[in-house]
């Protein structure tokens, strides 16, 4: 007796969906870059087909190209983000993921010029204290 699977149809709006959200960009984004609303593109993340317009204008908008969305295992990837972010923790089960929100040379850079400022106020201040003991210096002479 042979087993027969029937395939599931393949629902593009749900696999841009989860291409978006893997990629961590979120809807508005996407929604400039289409020069479209973010309902926009809400709805055609509820579609089961996306004409081959949409699907290169919104692949293109993602950074990825429409064969990636098309060949995106759901199966996959949901095993693929539970295995990264559970199994592999370094730190006991606990799930790490942590995405820097700020540029990290900035804010070395505001550091520098902080610690510049500070010096030189320090510089100054010192500066007042040796001419006020010169000053009484010159007096008691």
């Amino acid at each position: 007796m042979e087993h027969e699977t029937k395939q599931q149809p393949i629902n593009l709006g749900r696999k841009i969906m989860q291409m978006r959200e893997l990629l961590g960009i979120r809807q508005e984004a996407v929604a400039e870059k289409l020069g479209i609303s973010q309902q926009a593109v809400s709805k055609i993340e509820q579609k089961e087909h996306v004409d081959d317009v949409m699907l290169d204008r919104v692949a293109k908008a993602l950074g990825v190209n429409a064969e990636a969305i098309k060949n995106l295992d759901e199966k996959a990837t949901v095993f693929n983000v539970v295995q990264n972010n559970y199994e592999g923790a370094t730190n006991h089960g606990a799930v790490q993921n942590y995405q820097c929100t700020f540029n990290l040379l900035d804010k070395w850079v505001e550091a520098m010029e902080e610690n510049k400022k500070l010096y030189e106020e320090l510089l100054k201040s010192e500066r007042e204290k040796v001419t006020m003991l010169q000053k009484l210096l010159e007096e008691r002479k």
